[in-house]
């Protein structure tokens, strides 16, 4: 079956929601392709996906890679995936249910249909939208979203976010080969890339709801990078040109 749009799900350790979160996509109205990104998971992912191939086949699709090299390492191999074929419309997505698959014809709307050219699933758009989570990670999430805004001049209340919809020239435009950061510091640079080019960054906002199955992979580590990384984002930012090819 044809679709316009590719949803990446990257895993690592997803047998207890892979096979749900795929049935999820292809029972929406809208019709989605799915490519899973799986770094070698030792708990059988891959071998989940490939069985729902059969029952899948040209809309299910995997890539399966040897180890764990970082969020940002696997969507940009996603990325590239998508960008060799005909897909106008690339969405990331996480495998828990943290996003919620009913919100994929919004975040792609926002982008086919109203104008925007990245559309940003945002918990903090309309609020503090997080369930689920301790408290103290919802305020370091959320302050370190207000402090890239502060520090990038972007007008984007969730810089975080990882449901996020791409138009095809957006990827094509940016370099996804230079993108440097693997951790939630991937996330702000795709955002802050597209930004300098002068494409329109929209927010959606969602509910985000943390995990019921499995183990997150968050770590300090990942916050470390995010807060230091945009200072180096900024900085090379200088000295960089972002003119779009005519």
């Amino acid at each position: 079956m044809q679709s316009d749009t590719l949803v990446i799900i990257p895993t690592y350790n997803e047998k207890e929601n892979i096979e749900a979160i795929i049935r999820a996509v292809f029972s929406l109205p809208k019709q989605f392709h799915i490519l899973v990104v799986d770094d070698g998971s030792p708990d059988g992912t891959g071998a989940i996906v490939k069985n729902l191939q059969q029952e899948f086949p040209d809309m299910l699709y995997l890539m399966e890679r040897q180890q764990k090299s970082g969020l940002g390492r696997a969507y940009i191999a996603g990325f590239e995936w998508a960008l060799e074929r005909d897909y106008r419309y690339v969405i990331e997505m996480d495998a828990d249910f943290s996003h919620n698959p009913k919100d994929l014809p919004r975040l792609y709307n926002a982008c086919a249909t109203e104008g925007a050219d990245v559309a940003i699933g945002s918990r903090y758009k309309s609020g503090v939208n997080v369930v689920n989570w301790p408290m103290g990670r919802v305020l370091m999430s959320y302050f370190a979203s207000k402090y890239v805004r502060f520090i990038t001049g972007m007008n984007i209340a969730d810089t975080t976010a990882g449901f996020v919809c791409y138009r095809r020239e957006v990827l094509e435009t940016i370099g996804i080969e230079s993108i440097h950061f693997v951790g939630y510091a991937f996330q702000i640079e795709m955002k802050f890339t597209a930004y300098k080019y002068g494409f329109r960054l929209k927010e959606v906002p969602i509910i985000f709801i943390n995990r019921e199955q499995g183990v997150s992979k968050m770590n300090s580590g990942i916050f470390g990078e995010a807060l230091f990384g945009v200072v180096q984002l900024k900085w090379r930012s200088l000295f960089r040109s972002y003119k779009r090819k005519q």
